[in-house]
This record gives C-alpha cells, structure tokens and sequence, in this order.
C-alpha cells in the first residue's frame, strides 16, 4: 500500500511513506505527538486510490528521521522550513498540506509564513496560533495544558515518555488505537533520541513562541488566505472547543465539527474525516 524512503530536505535528513501515483497532486501529512507516520494509515491508502500522491513524513525529532540536539533545533519557524525543504526534494512547487495536533501547528505556520507553497491547508483538532495565545490565558485551558509545562522540566519526561507513553493517547474512543498500535508507538518513542525530540518541541514553544521573525506591529501577519477546512473533533480533553474558532484570521474557513470523535479525529471517525478531505482537496 505504500512504500518507505529518506530524503535530504534543507540540512535535515527526513523518513517518510508514500503512495498513490508520482504524478498525482501531492498531499503532505503531518502528524503530532506523540506519533509518527503512521497516525495517517487510515488515510493513505483511501487518498492514494483517490488519485492523490500522499506522503507522510515522521517529523523532525520522531522515529526514522534526524534528531538534531538541543532546543533551539525545534523553533517553529524551523520546523515549517522542514516541512518547505520536504516538498522541494520530492521535486514539486506547491503540495496541500494535512496537519493533526504538532502537525497542524506546522502546517499552520507554513501558510502563514510560505502561503505560495501550500495549495490547500486541513486542519485537524490544532489551534491557529493566535487563538491558541488567546485561549491560553484561561484557566481551564491552563488545566488541560498542564503536560506542556511538565515537559519544561529536564530529563524526568523523557525517562517516563516511553513506559508510560500510552497516558498521551488518552481520551480516543475505545479500539482506535489497537495494541498492536501501541507497540508500534512504543517503539518509535525508543528510538535513540526520539523522547528528547519530541518533547523539545514543547521547550522550544514556551522559550521561542510562535511568531519569531513576524512583524509583530502588523495586525494581519498571520492571517491564513490560503483555502482551509477545519475537523474538529468535540470530545478532545486537551483543547477548549474555543480552540477552533479561527474565522478572525482565517477568511475562506471551513470548520466541521465531529460531536463523537476525540482528539485523535482521524483515529476515531476515518470514514468521515476521508470523504471530507477528498472533497475539499480535488483540485
């Protein structure tokens, strides 16, 4: 159903899976955390045979690809270059762009900063940027948030990432994640370097932020022109519903809202979450 490739994108040497044919419109996958490519299985395949060339990559940090040391390796700004460098090595200009959770906040910088580049944007239960500032500021999100703080502390998160690992896919709804996933997972996370990775990305959110080399005085500079369709899945117990009200900064916004499906939307609800990224990503 697909097949397994690295590549040199910019200075990072990136993993990623790929199928459906070279030539159709490229679709770029991007995971979160606490996984790797594999959080698309229940896509790739349907979008292949829809005509589409999808590709997944595990992300700077995760499982096969490069893990570069230290904090500052895990900006946002870098990882949207990743993302940028990815498409050009696989010899395209423009690739739509599918972001879950880490990979939606990717992808959401990459329209902000390389909307040229991105032919359309999905996002899948991931704040844009500026709402997440603003909704930050509540308590209760606060509560909800309280792993990311967690994360800032040395070493003690990596030593319990990968026994207790399976606490950061709480809250899907039963038999989304199979034990046979699982171990898969467990696996990826022990991966030489891989728990410091991934977890950096939350150091390097707090220390950095998201708007480093952004004209701060400019109202507009993170507004996303690019055609965008939200999933949002409701019972998600890390994020406010609040968290998906984008319309300010996103003016050609679909938002569909999923009541049944978690955090891990695409997990839970793959049938509808398909049909509705086949629909809006026919060229």
């Amino acid at each position: 159903m697909w097949t397994e490739h690295d590549v040199q994108a910019g200075d990072l040497r990136m993993h990623y899976v790929a199928a459906g044919p070279e030539a159709g419109p490229l679709v770029v996958l991007l995971h979160g955390f606490p996984e790797f490519w594999r959080a698309w299985e229940y896509q790739l395949g349907p979008l292949a045979r829809a005509g589409f060339r999808v590709v997944a990559p595990d992300l700077r940090g995760y499982h096969l690809s490069e893990k570069p040391a230290g904090v500052e390796a895990y900006r946002v700004e870098t990882l949207q270059g990743d993302v940028s460098a990815l498409i050009r090595a696989l010899g395209r200009d423009r690739a739509s762009v599918v972001g879950h959770d880490w990979g939606g906040i990717v992808a959401w910088q990459l329209a902000i900063r390389q909307p040229e580049i991105v032919e359309r944007l999905v996002i899948l239960n991931a704040p844009h940027p500026a709402v997440s500032r603003k909704v930050m500021k509540r308590p209760a999100q606060q509560r909800r948030s309280w792993y990311i703080f967690f994360f800032q502390l040395p070493w003690l998160p990596e030593r319990l990432l990968v026994p207790f690992g399976n606490w950061a896919l709480h809250g899907t709804r039963p038999g989304s994640y199979t034990e046979q996933d699982r171990a898969h997972y467990r696996r990826a996370w022990a991966q030489p370097g891989a728990a410091t990775g991934m977890i950096n990305y939350y150091r390097a959110l707090l220390r950095y932020g998201t708007r480093h080399g952004l004209d701060r005085n400019d109202p507009d500079n993170e507004l996303v022109k690019i055609p965008t369709l939200m999933i949002w899945g409701e019972k998600d117990v890390a994020l406010l519903p609040d968290m998906a009200d984008a319309h300010p900064w996103v003016p050609d916004l679909q938002l569909v809202r999923l009541p049944r499906a978690s955090h891990w939307v695409m997990r839970d609800e793959p049938v509808k979450v398909n049909n509705l990224l086949m629909a809006f990503l026919q060229p």
